[in-house]
């Protein structure tokens, strides 16, 4: 039965998926989206291609095919996929010390930091000390050296906290010395995977992108953050001495990826948060990964790893930041009960607000959803996991 919204609801769904177009207006109807897409591939061929709803709360411009929009932490997924593509072609190894491939890394308490822990958010580095702002990671020179001399908040592999922004600006120095064309993070992605699978997908945003393609985010009320977020964690936003304070908030900061005249920062990396595309590309992105990877030369062993149980820290996998169970492997989150998605040898990585993008490879599922309001829930927002749920309900068991 379809249901009664006004919202014009655009797209296709193969037969058989049409309880995901049903889940995706109920979204507009009994759940508040504003406006959105969903988009989902099964062992190659994309099942699910929806959007529909406003891209800009202010003008009311509606969304369109193509609109992109940014999916903050989901881009950590899209990171970690480079690193993939560094360990199959045997330029990274995950349990190598990071001061292997970085020896200005190795000082201050980080010389035995392994790849492995690094991509866990198990190195202690989930802040800087020294300050860094845009300027600073628009030169990465500079970056290079602040975090070289980042001392870790403990000892390394003891325990998990959340490198909310930091992760991806180690990820992208790692990038540019096992490239042998020493390119950035964002340049790679693009050379490397976006390109070749034709994704409307960034990790740099160029200046030839219209601001008329990009969706802004509409952000919560102050009480309706503070009502969504677990007690402790949204004491600690307003604490400036609190972990998640200092990871997330300040120093550079969640906001240094906005740019207003261009909507967002162009030719700027965050590699942590500043992914900007369509859930149809970053779904496609995470269904080659589901499947065997041939698109982009991805290894069997590689692909093995991706799917293998994360491995917690000395101190377990309470996180430092969130104050919550997590568990992060190779650069990607790994389901578990805190924050269930797809099935146990799934990857993926939720943003802030509720863009969520993973890859199943026992389903041979790629699934994204993005938005344009954010909500506040941490442990999968009810508009991605009505999507997901109505998914996995088609699929057979």
């Amino acid at each position: 039965m379809p249901v009664l919204t006004s919202v014009a609801i655009e797209g296709v769904v193969r037969p058989g998926f049409e309880s995901v177009r049903h889940a995706f207006e109920e979204n507009f109807a009994q759940r508040h989206e504003l406006g959105g897409a969903c988009a989902v591939y099964r062992y190659g061929e994309k099942v699910v291609d929806l959007w529909g709803g406003v891209r800009d709360k202010e003008t009311g411009k509606p969304w369109e095919q193509n609109t992109m929009v940014i999916v903050n932490s989901a881009t950590k997924g899209l990171a970690a996929m480079t690193m993939a593509l560094l360990h199959s072609r045997g330029r990274l190894d995950y349990s190598e010390r990071v001061s292997t491939y970085w020896p200005e890394f190795g000082q201050n308490g980080k010389e035995t930091i392994t790849v492995r822990q690094l991509l866990a958010h198990q190195a202690g580095l989930f802040a800087f000390d020294e300050p860094v702002d845009r300027h600073t990671i628009a030169d990465l020179d500079q970056l290079a050296i602040v975090m070289a001399r980042q001392t870790p908040a403990w000892r390394p592999g003891s325990r998990q906290a959340y490198h909310a922004l930091t992760l991806g600006f180690y990820e992208g120095e790692l990038m540019r010395r096992l490239d042998p064309a020493h390119r950035t993070i964002g340049r790679f992605f693009r050379d490397e995977i976006a390109t070749p699978l034709g994704l409307d997908l960034y990790l740099r945003l160029p200046y030839n992108i219209p601001n008329a393609r990009l969706a802004t985010l509409a952000p919560p009320g102050f009480l309706q953050m503070l009502r969504g977020f677990p007690p402790r964690l949204a004491l600690d936003t307003l604490n400036h001495r609190s972990n998640i304070y200092r990871a997330l908030i300040v120093n550079p900061g969640a906001g240094v990826y906005l740019d207003p005249p261009h909507v967002y920062a162009r030719e700027l990396e965050v590699p942590s948060g500043n992914a900007i595309g369509t859930a149809r590309g970053i779904a496609h992105a995470y269904g080659v990964f589901a499947t065997n990877g041939h698109e982009l030369g991805l290894t069997r062993e590689t692909l093995d790893l991706l799917a293998a149980p994360a491995i917690p820290p000395s101190h377990g996998f309470h996180d430092q930041c969130l104050h919550a169970d997590a568990q992060f492997s190779l650069g990607f989150m790994k389901p578990s009960s805190a924050v269930p998605f797809g099935g146990p040898c799934s990857f993926g990585s939720p943003g802030a607000g509720g863009a969520m993008g993973f890859a199943d490879p026992d389903a041979g599922i790629g699934y994204a959803y993005v938005t344009s309001r954010m909500g506040t829930h941490i442990a999968g927002d009810p508009r991605d996991v009505a999507l997901r749920d109505a998914v996995y309900a088609v699929l057979p068991r």
